[in-house]
Parts: structure tokens; sequence; C-alpha cells
């Protein structure tokens, strides 16, 4: 009985090497393997008559263009289309749109550009943080939280006082020696409702802690959305900012990270932390909306100076989103990174997204957190920030296992 089975190519790399295995003609792999991988693209809003032109160019290719209808029949402006074909069959359809007219030129552009994100190119990138190169793609980094604040959503904050930078560096030691690649120090809570702390208080609760795990060799980041916290902790060993309001809060803060040449996280949030969670909304697509303030964002850094290989970005789970708005960006993260085209940092440890599904307090979220940290592993996040560093190192070092294949087998592993 002859077997057969299902494979999907996610990449392009992924296509290249199981026609290598098969001992297929070199020269060949190339054209053959933009032949197996296959993608579909929404595009929202587009001309009707670009639309039906579209259609057509993709039939013609052997490709698919979905429309309504209404749209076939040329009825009404603008429409949203759907479509389903190979990285060969676009290639093709791009080379035919810069001829034709209502804007295709551009939107050939944008595709081109789309799929190259998300294709995969064979070569390992890597995101700069203080002078290292982390490898991205071969297994997933692990961010250790660390609160120098006494009113922490999650309960673990500390006060800032000296017994409590003691108290941290400890703690720091031990998620490092769990398996955190960073610390991320933060100073100011920005739960839901907090108000916000002035920069001098935070400069006094979080300087002093990362002076000390600076000197230890600990890379540190600083969470805050103040260019003065920031500027101070830079100047004894930060590596990274972590703005949750991506470069918006502070006018100052770009100028900051673009002279200090730090690596640079920027999250989406909507409102601030006192009102993000009063009846958050957005206009069509959640996820889409979430990118293309990204998108902006990224490139409002790097004309400020940040080197672009030093930046992620963070879709900001639980900052100004309903339960639904959460679980689509994490069912969706993988679209998230395509159109920022950065690595992308995800934060869901112990938040009110894991206590609303489960019904579970905050001290008692382990398991939802674990669940979503895989989740976002397989949606391609690169970096989690969690306080539960042991567990979630297990937890990604296992999903790495399974999706990546470039994890080491533990020597005392049994049966």
């Amino acid at each position: 009985m002859h077997a057969v089975r299902p494979v999907v190519f996610h990449t392009l790399d992924e296509a290249r090497q199981a026609m290598a295995h098969l001992g297929a003609d070199g020269r060949r792999i190339e054209l053959m393997a933009a032949k197996s991988v296959h993608r579909c693209l929404y595009i929202p809003d587009l001309p009707v008559r670009a639309a039906v032109i579209l259609k057509q160019e993709m039939l013609a290719k052997g490709g698919e263009a979905v429309l309504p209808w209404e749209a076939l029949c040329l009825r009404g402006e603008r429409t949203a289309v759907l479509l389903c074909g190979t990285l060969r069959q676009y290639a093709n359809v791009c080379l035919t749109l810069r001829d034709q007219p209502f804007g295709l030129p551009e939107l050939a552009v944008r595709i081109e550009a789309c799929l190259h994100r998300g294709a995969g190119d064979g070569a390992p990138r890597a995101l700069r943080i203080g002078n290292a190169a982390w490898p991205l793609g071969r297994r997933t980094y692990v961010m250790g939280i660390v609160n120098m604040t006494p009113d922490s959503f999650s309960g673990d904050g500390l006060a800032p006082d000296e017994p409590a930078v003691a108290r941290a560096v400890a703690r720091a030691q031990q998620m490092c020696a769990d398996g955190a690649d960073i610390i991320d120090v933060g100073g100011e809570s920005t739960r839901p409702g907090a108000e916000p702390v002035d920069a001098d208080e935070q400069t006094r609760r979080v300087v002093p802690l990362i002076r000390e795990l600076a000197a230890l060799g600990i890379p540190v980041s600083v969470d805050t959305r103040s260019a003065r916290v920031a500027e101070a902790a830079i100047a004894v060993g930060a590596v990274l900012v972590n703005d949750v309001t991506a470069l918006t809060g502070d006018p100052d803060m770009r100028r900051v990270c673009g002279q200090a040449g730090v690596a640079v996280c920027l999250m989406h949030m909507r409102g601030d932390p006192v009102s993000m969670q009063a009846n958050p909304t957005y206009e069509t697509d959640v996820v889409l909306e979430v990118a293309q303030f990204l998108e902006r964002q990224v490139e409002v850094a790097c004309a400020a100076g940040v080197d672009p290989g030093a930046i992620l970005v963070d879709p900001g789970i639980g900052f100004g989103k309903t339960v639904d708005h959460n679980l689509e960006l994490l069912q969706r993260l993988d679209e998230l990174r395509t159109l920022t085209a950065q690595p992308v940092l995800v934060g869901t440890s112990r938040k009110s997204v894991i206590g609303q599904v489960l019904g579970l307090p905050v001290d008692d979220r382990l398991e939802g957190t674990a669940a979503t940290v895989a989740c976002a592993i397989a949606r391609g996040a690169d970096m989690v920030r969690v306080h539960d560093v042991r567990e979630m190192t297990r937890v990604c070092r296992m999903t790495d296992a399974v999706l990546r294949r470039e994890v080491r087998i533990a020597s005392s592993s049994r049966g």
C-alpha cells in the first residue's frame, strides 16, 4: 500500500531543505521551492476596478483572488480581497501589476514586501542588544521581570529600599540561573488604573539595582516611558529600553535612545494605564491596527538614530484590549511579525486575560501563562517576558524542541 502524508512548508528555507534532502538538482531547487510555499494574503480595502484586474491576473498565473459578487459585477467603489497562491505565482503576478492602473504598481510593492518578510531567506537574523548579537529563529529568549514598585499587579513588587535591592539582586541572579537571558527592571506599575510615578522616584527605585546587575554582567532592560529614567538607567548599564508607549509618551525618549545606541522595545498601548481598559475599541481589525502603529513607530525610532537591528515590537497584551482582542493578537501573532518585519516580544505572564478565561486570581495563573507562552512561540514570538522564569524557560525549551529542532537534549533526560 502506498503511503501518502501531507507536508506544509512555512518558509522557503524549509522547502529548500526538504528538496535537498531528497537529492533534487541544486540548480532547480530555488525555482521549485517558490512553487511549494503557499500564502494567503488579505487586502482589506482596494478600488473595485483594481480588485477585478487583480483577480484576472491571479487566475492567469494559477492562483486565486476571492471577491464579493457585487465587486465582480463592478458595483460599489471599494472592496476587500483574499489572495491565494504560491510564492512563484505571486512573483509572476507582481511583475504584470507594474504596468496596470488604479494603484496596482504600488500594491505589487506591498505584496512583495509582505511575502519577503514571511518567506524566510535561509540566513539567521540577529537582534543586537548591547555588544552582543542574539540570533533569531533558533530559540526563544526569556526576559525575567523584577519590579521595584510596591504596587505591581502581580504581587511580586519590591519596596525601593536598600534591603530590597539586595533581595532584587538575588532574585535576578536566580532568574538567570533558571534561564533568563535578560532582566527587565521597572519602577512604575503600568497595570490598569495605575497612577503615574514621577521620574525622580522611578530613578531612585531602579538605578541602584540596574547598577548592581550590570556590574555582575547581567543584561538589563529598563521598563519606563520616561526619557529621564531611561537616560539614568542607560548611564549605569541598561542595554535595552522597554517603553510601553513606543516612544510616544515622552518627546525626549527618541533622542535618548537614538543617541545612546541602545536596543528598544516598542509596545502598543491604547490610551494610558489609568484609562486603557475603559471600553477599548478598534475600528476594523485589531491586529492590523496594532501592526500599523508599530510599523510607524519603528520608522520613528530609526529616524531618531536607533539601529533597526536593535528593535523589538510588543503587541501589548492587556494594554487597551478586551479579552477577545488579546486572544486574537496571540492567534495571529505571525501576521503581526510579518507586517512589522521586526522580532516580537510577548508579555502574557499572569495577566488578566488568563484570569478572565480561566476564572483564576493573579497568583494562580501559572498554567495559563504556560499555554500562552507556548502559543506565542508557535506563532513566531522571539522573546517572552515572564515572572516565573524557571517554569517558563522549560516551556520555551520544550516548545522550541518541537518547533525549531535546534535544542540540545539534556544529558540527564530519562525515558
